[in-house]
């Protein structure tokens, strides 16, 4: 395969040699990130290249405004995903010297709705669907998922020695989006749950175990509890619905702000406070002489 380092500075290289470097310009684009976020990344760059088969060098903005046309009948969030994903192959592409122009750049991406406000469970919902679970290990899931605010990817790579008593309750450390890891400390009834549920389990087990062979709950295994815990409830849910909750209702009981960005990860306080914008306590409608 041709370096990218080595591609000849010609408008339009050969077919052959272009074909390689795109896809060695995608490899290195996609080094390093989670898996399903490389799957999702990929569906997203595999429809562009299927709707213009030419190479990354020679696509223009008239190209791009083209695809962002034929994504019309996706939702707003997928087609603005997939957009994203594209703008941001191409900025990678020229910053590395691969491509002469980010004609990416300038492309307008759709406005997408905040709908967190949507999907913020009340805390009665909420305990009716952590209550209604009847299985014991997915009761502990859903408790922990609650609780920590953690992914379900990140919850899925937990181990037992990721587990550290402290005091009269622990706490879990995980591995987490950008490579960063963080610890939680746990309420002390959660704590309890997970002690009677690992009976003797080795330090180096899964904290929840599939049904089939003792392997790691998978992420999408994960989904499954939480989406049937829902139904159950009459709830149409997913996991991060858990972490919005957590992070909400924390908010709603006076936890500060900063405290909440840390335990769920987030690279920016501003990332947080969208919680506080989703449920706002004020609102200028009050002083309206209605």
């Amino acid at each position: 395969m041709t370096s990218l380092a080595k591609l000849p500075e010609t408008p339009l290289p050969e077919p052959q040699t272009v074909q390689a470097g795109d896809a060695e310009l995608l490899q290195l684009w996609l080094h390093g990130r989670p898996e399903h976020t490389q799957r999702a990344y990929r569906s997203d760059i595999g429809r562009f290249q299927a709707h213009f088969p030419k190479s990354l060098v020679q696509v223009t903005l008239a190209d791009l405004q083209a695809f962002s046309d034929s994504l019309g009948h996706l939702q707003p969030a997928s087609r603005y995903r997939c957009l994203s994903s594209v703008k941001s192959l191409l900025a990678f592409g020229h910053r590395i010297g691969y491509l002469a122009f980010d004609v990416g750049r300038v492309l307008r991406l759709p406005s997408v709705k905040n709908r967190l406000a949507e999907r913020i469970l009340s805390e009665t919902a909420l305990q009716r669907m952590l209550y209604l679970e009847p299985d014991e290990r997915n009761r502990v899931l859903l408790f922990l998922l609650y609780a920590s605010g953690v992914r379900r990817s990140e919850l899925a790579g937990l181990c037992w020695k990721d587990l550290q008593i402290t005091g009269e309750a622990g706490q879990i450390t995980v591995f987490g989006k950008g490579g960063k890891t963080r610890s939680v400390q746990l309420p002390e009834a959660v704590w309890h749950m997970l002690e009677q549920l690992r009976g003797g389990a080795e330090a180096s087990s899964p904290v929840f175990r599939s049904r089939k062979a003792g392997k790691p709950l998978s992420a999408s295994g994960i989904w499954r509890i939480v989406m049937r815990a829902g139904e159950r409830a009459g709830l149409e849910v997913s996991p991060h619905w858990l972490r919005h909750a957590h992070a909400s209702h924390a908010l709603d009981h006076g936890a500060p702000i900063h405290l909440v960005q840390a335990t769920l990860g987030h690279s920016s306080v501003a990332t947080t406070g969208r919680y506080l914008h989703a449920r706002p306590k004020e609102s200028s409608s009050r002083f309206l002489p209605l």
